[in-house]
């Protein structure tokens, strides 16, 4: 088993030892399922899709099972090429120029140049790197193995800073100021100032959380554990409320006006209203939905159970 893969199973047994009100939540949610509103589009990938991310005309897919990632064109979801990487790749994100990739088994990110794919670098980080994210100069990894963070500089990967977080590191996300990083093995996530990386709080949300997103002003959190997303207010970690979403909710993104959660046990994305945290729907994807992104016009969803990306 690939040890991006173990610490994923990690995380799910600690969920299940919290699944109490959070089992209930699951069943609510898929109940609510509504199969006729889904006209998500589906297309093939490599293995164990796990990140995704556009980089304004293309789509990312990290492929944790083959060790690739596969380029396709968001218009049509053509494929345009895979790219090896390192072991058990995970995470993504985009800097403008380039894409990062975090290599689970390797405990590399690496740098591919999105107009070709070319690889152009790998840089050592943490043990078992799962998130990452770009803060507009800087790369900064989720360690899940290692309890910190580490931060690149996107020009040419040097690091510039290793920093300790809590326990499971897995999402993060950049508010355009701070650093937010889920610690999957706790109830918290923490925030880091982006410049130096001090730390400027940690703020209890749900069991196991997992992935980060940010809307503007708040921060959002999926809680594997108890099938819920939490708001947080950014500027000071304010709670400002938990909603019930399906069972393992895993990715988040925002799409200027919604936040959108997959619900890794129930096959589905959630559909929230960023202003209240109400559900306006509830569609299906394909088999263990994990990375969720938005494109300005689509929202792209990978799916690590059935080999594929559903654009919505």
């Amino acid at each position: 088993m690939k040890r991006s893969t173990i610490g994923i199973v990690a995380v799910m047994f600690l969920m299940f030892a919290n699944l109490t009100e959070g089992q209930k939540q699951v069943q609510d949610s898929a109940a609510r399922v509504d199969v006729s509103a889904s006209q998500a589009q589906s297309f093939a990938v490599g293995s164990l899709p796990a990140g995704v991310v556009s980089d304004g005309t293309n789509i990312w897919v990290t492929n944790e099972g083959s060790n690739t990632v596969t380029k396709l064109q968001a218009s049509n979801g053509n494929t345009l090429g895979t790219f090896e990487v390192g072991g058990s790749p995970f995470g993504v994100t985009f800097d403008g120029k380039n894409v990062w990739v975090s290599n689970g088994a390797s405990n590399t990110v690496t740098k591919l140049r999105a107009i070709d794919g070319a690889r152009l670098g790998t840089f050592r980080v943490g043990v078992n790197p799962s998130g990452v994210t770009f803060d507009g100069t800087s790369i900064w990894v989720a360690n899940f193995g290692s309890n910190n963070v580490t931060k690149l500089r996107a020009s040419d990967g040097a690091r510039l800073g290793t920093f300790s977080v809590g326990f499971r590191p897995a999402g993060l996300a950049f508010d355009g100021v701070n650093i937010w990083v889920a610690n999957s093995g706790f109830l918290t996530v923490t925030k880091l100032r982006a410049s130096d990386g001090t730390i400027l709080g940690t703020f209890e949300v749900g069991h196991n959380p997992f992935a980060v997103a940010f809307d503007g002003a708040n921060i959002w959190v999926t809680n594997q554990g108890s099938a819920t997303v939490t708001k947080l207010r950014a500027k000071d970690g304010m709670i400002l409320g938990t909603f019930g979403v399906g069972g393992l909710p895993s990715g988040v993104a925002f799409d200027g006006m919604n936040i959108w959660v997959s619900n890794r046990f129930n096959n589905t994305v959630s559909e929230l209203r960023a202003s209240d945290g109400s559900t306006r729907g509830t569609f299906n994807v394909g088999g263990q939905p994990i990375g969720i992104t938005f494109d300005g016009s689509d929202i792209w969803v990978a799916n690590s159970g059935s080999n594929t990306v559903s654009k919505l």
